[in-house]
């Protein structure tokens, strides 16, 4: 009967062993997993955020005392959850995640960054305490809601899609490393003068260019040309009289050449025989 009782008693630990696994797995749920689609719910009520990487050994290290802090969320009235960067990229981003493991305080929507202690006690010292009134909040320029962020979560995301499109390429489809940049820099340059075409595009609707219409050539008017021939006609008139006080000079001038000319001829007849007689 002893083997067969102790038997029992193993089937019954094993048993019990068996049925507890799920129920503290349960209560492992304490911890809320926050995700692309639903970080929103973190604008309202009050939260404490672990962000943290499988492969960290700092986070695997965290991870028992955020579970037991975990544990008292409900006596404390604060969520406690925690973020997968390397699941969700775009959250990393969005709250600028440069060192592992990371811990934000939230208040219906101000954000403080948590650089204390990292054991169960500090953590609800924390939070009981009120310590998060004497940390200064993330600007709102900084905050995960602002476009800056949403834009910065944008291109993370689009950084991890390139990595998984060039493993993809170089493990599934047996592309060489240069090929898969090749395909890289061409979709590069055709999106880029896609978007310069969008953007001219756009411009042109939203500020069309003013087309000049040719101006005719401004034929004169009568008036002009009366006014314009009086000067002409003066400048004839003037040109007229200094010709005709030209020739008048030389008229007169010929006039006087004239009435010369007999004078210096009687003076030379008269000059005559008395030259003849002195050379007699």
């Amino acid at each position: 009967m002893a083997p067969s009782g102790s038997s029992a008693v193993l089937l019954a630990v094993l048993v019990l062993l068996l049925w507890g696994a799920p129920w503290t797995h349960g209560r492992r749920s304490n911890v809320r997993v926050i995700t692309d689609e639903n970080w929103r719910e973190l604008l309202e009520g009050d939260w404490m955020i672990e962000f943290y990487a499988p492969w960290c050994p700092a986070c695997q290290n965290l991870q028992p005392e955020w579970e037991s802090f975990a544990e008292w969320g409900e006596d404390l009235e604060v969520n406690v959850a925690k973020v997968d960067v390397t699941e969700q990229p775009g959250l990393s981003g969005r709250f600028i995640i440069t060192a592992l493991p990371t811990i934000y305080h939230c208040k219906d929507g101000e954000f403080r960054r948590y650089q204390g202690p990292r054991t169960k006690k500090d953590f609800i010292n924390f939070i009981s305490d009120k310590e998060w009134k004497s940390i200064e909040p993330v600007s709102s320029w900084f905050g995960p809601g602002s476009v800056l962020m949403s834009s910065m979560s944008a291109l993370f995301q689009l950084s991890m899609w390139i990595r998984a499109c060039h493993n993809y390429f170089i493990e599934d489809l047996g592309l060489p490393v240069w090929g898969s940049y090749t395909v890289f820099a061409l979709a590069t340059l055709f999106s880029g003068l896609l978007l310069g075409l969008c953007m001219i595009f756009v411009a042109d609707c939203l500020c069309p260019s003013k087309r000049r219409r040719p101006q005719p050539y401004p034929y004169p008017s009568k008036k002009l040309l009366s006014e314009s021939a009086q000067p002409l006609k003066k400048v004839e008139e003037e040109q007229e009289a200094d010709e005709e006080d030209v020739s008048e000079e030389e008229a007169e001038r010929k006039e006087g050449t004239n009435k010369d000319f007999p004078q210096n001829a009687i003076r030379q007849r008269s000059l005559g025989p008395s030259l003849a007689t002195d050379k007699s």
